[in-house]
């Protein structure tokens, strides 16, 4: 397996598609890895694909302290260094737009298009995460991975795709909990909501309709708030690219290729 050293993680990545070609960049949700991105892999025939493990996810690194928006930005840019891809087009998901926020803000030299899926400059409250913090030290992540599926896809796709909610669910069970943890700290500290004003790469927001961990209005915010950026809702929960795999694929497509 392919892996660069960060300085601070060991990260594990896959790449894609022949090297003529303009990369996107896939950055995961929590808790899951780089697998979450299989329905759009389609796409390595017009881009070539980046897609990576966060520290403590897959088989990237386990970290020893809190991770931040910053340094999970960093980590980002020292994997492009590494690779010598000087610009790419991204697209993250909950956690990943996250850190596509802090890209946007900080590093626009380095991106030629943003995708910000089921996402929001401001994720919950300090109080939300900590109680999730809290529980995951006491209880591990067994006991919150029913409920974060009922939050991620809809009762009908959970019912209709129950092999594909189990990929998930194997993903989850797979995270290092140290790793969760870490890495929900950084999502409990992420506040964008005075800087998205800054990001002037073009910008695609997608919503998922039933999203109740970034609701659409959340999503349609960041929309309002990012100069010239547009947002389109998917009937779905909270991972729009796998439950609407195919219309969010499309989405990404028509968004990059102009």
């Amino acid at each position: 397996m392919p892996f660069v050293e960060t300085g601070s993680t060991r990260i594990h990545y896959q790449i894609t598609g022949d090297t003529s070609l303009p990369v996107l960049v896939f950055a995961h949700s929590l808790g899951v890895s780089l697998a979450m991105w299989e329905p759009q892999t389609a796409l390595a025939q017009r881009f070539r694909l980046l897609r990576y493990d966060l520290p403590g996810h897959g088989a990237s690194s386990v970290p020893d302290a809190p991770a931040s928006a910053e340094q999970l930005g960093h980590d980002l840019l020292a994997l492009l260094d590494a690779l010598r891809i000087e610009k790419a087009a991204f697209c993250g998901l909950s956690l990943g737009g996250t850190i596509g926020q802090w890209l946007g803000i900080h590093a626009p030299e380095r991106l030629t298009k943003l995708v910000l899926a089921n996402t929001a400059a401001k994720i919950g409250n300090h109080d939300g995460w900590n109680a999730r913090i809290a529980q995951v030290q006491r209880d591990g992540l067994k006991e919150i991975i029913p409920g974060t599926l009922e939050r991620w896809f809809t009762n009908a796709f959970r019912a209709s795709h129950s092999d594909t909610v189990a990929k998930i669910r194997s993903l989850l069970e797979a995270t290092s909990i140290q790793g969760y943890l870490a890495c929900c700290a950084a999502v409990r500290d992420a506040d964008f909501r005075a800087g998205v004003s800054r990001i002037l790469a073009p910008t695609l927001v997608i919503a998922g309709s039933q999203d109740p961990v970034t609701p659409p209005g959340d999503c349609r915010w960041l929309a309002e708030n990012i100069p010239g950026a547009a947002c389109i809702e998917l009937a779905a929960a909270h991972l729009s690219n796998v439950e609407a795999g195919a219309e969010f694929t499309a989405a990404l497509l028509s968004f990059l290729k102009h």
